[in-house]
């Protein structure tokens, strides 16, 4: 058993792990390239985060989505590169947008360089990303479009809120789904796509791309409550810190509502005071991590995860199916 890709997922077959793994070098090749420009600091800009590293989960989605089709196929790896690009791009808009100091275990691009310069290089990055699509066809066009078309909605609805009378856990799935799911959908769409796989196993492929990455953020969730920064790369409670709702901090309220107890009123209460605070932040966080919220937004996280894994079940069995299964229980693992 040989381990590739992120959260330790395990590959067992020998040619698979080939595959995958000259497929991620040949992305992070095109990622560099890419990133290139002839203003030294704009590059510096650009490959700030492209060099810290992550877990490139979209490019490899692509790598085992086209293993359905002809992994080898032109189209596969720029369309991988397309994907990350495009992921990388909205991390430098919303660390603006959530004023992070810290992305991938550095120095958040704002941090660094300020706003205007973090917010102009992920319009870059979308250049640069849209001049790699062009080459692919009026249909990767299309669905690239549309996918960031549900992307920016996700956030502007995030950013309005739930309207009155919605559910505002409902309203959060939905936002997760576009501002998550929508990108790693068209990550498995494209790798199945640009390998001429059949359209239904194309289709079949994006809805569990799409499932997958509303757990994969809902345990995000999890971990921006649960973890430190040396886990996750980024400083803990920041959504906390700046007011978003999150699926713990949502289930939190429902339970309030419902149960009306004097404990959950007060921790509703001092999430609602002024964050900014050091002393208050941290007794958040430590409250929330021993709250019964976080182990419903963990059990929220799995039954994500098991709808992803059962939209693959029209797929032939081989190891690249087996991966994607795998990846299910390693995003449920993720959130503890």
């Amino acid at each position: 058993m040989t381990v590739v890709g992120p959260f330790g997922l395990s590959v067992r077959d020998q040619a698979l792990e080939a595959d995958v793994q000259v497929g991620l070098a040949a992305v992070e090749e095109g990622l560099l390239e890419a990133t290139k420009s002839e203003v030294p600091f704009i590059t510096e800009a650009a490959q700030h985060l492209v060099r810290a590293g992550g877990k490139r989960f979209r490019p490899l989605l692509v790598m085992l989505a086209a293993q359905f089709g002809d992994p080898y196929a032109p189209g596969v790896v720029p369309s991988a590169v397309v994907v990350e690009l495009t992921h990388l791009a909205t991390l430098y808009h919303d660390d603006v947008m959530d004023e992070a100091a810290v992305r991938r275990g550095v120095a958040s691009a704002n941090t660094r360089w300020g706003n205007s310069v973090a917010v102009l290089t992920g319009d870059f990055l979308f250049a640069r990303a849209s001049q790699i699509l062009a080459d692919l066809g009026p249909e990767a066009v299309r669905v690239q479009a549309l996918a960031f078309e549900r992307l920016v909605t996700g956030q502007i609805l995030e950013t309005a809120g739930p309207q009155d009378g919605r559910d505002p856990v409902d309203h959060y799935l939905d936002v997760l789904a576009g501002k998550t799911g929508s990108l790693v959908a068209v990550s498995c769409r494209f790798g199945a796509m640009m390998s001429g796989a059949d359209e239904r196993l194309v289709d079949v492929i994006s809805q569990y791309g799409e499932r997958l990455g509303v757990a994969f953020q809902l345990a995000d969730d999890v971990l921006d409550i649960a973890s430190d920064s040396r886990e996750s790369g980024k400083t803990p409670g920041t959504d906390l810190r700046e007011g978003i709702p999150t699926l713990p901090v949502l289930r939190l309220r429902e339970r309030t509502a419902r149960l009306g107890l004097a404990e959950d009123r007060a921790l509703c209460e001092l999430l609602d005071s002024d964050l900014s605070d050091d002393g208050r932040h941290a007794e958040a966080l430590r409250l929330l991590r021993a709250h019964p919220a976080l182990e419903q937004a963990r059990r929220d996280t799995v039954r994500y995860a098991e709808d992803a894994r059962a939209a693959l079940t029209p797929l032939p069995e081989c190891d690249a199916k087996a991966a994607l299964v795998e990846l299910c229980d390693a995003v449920v693992h993720r959130a503890g």
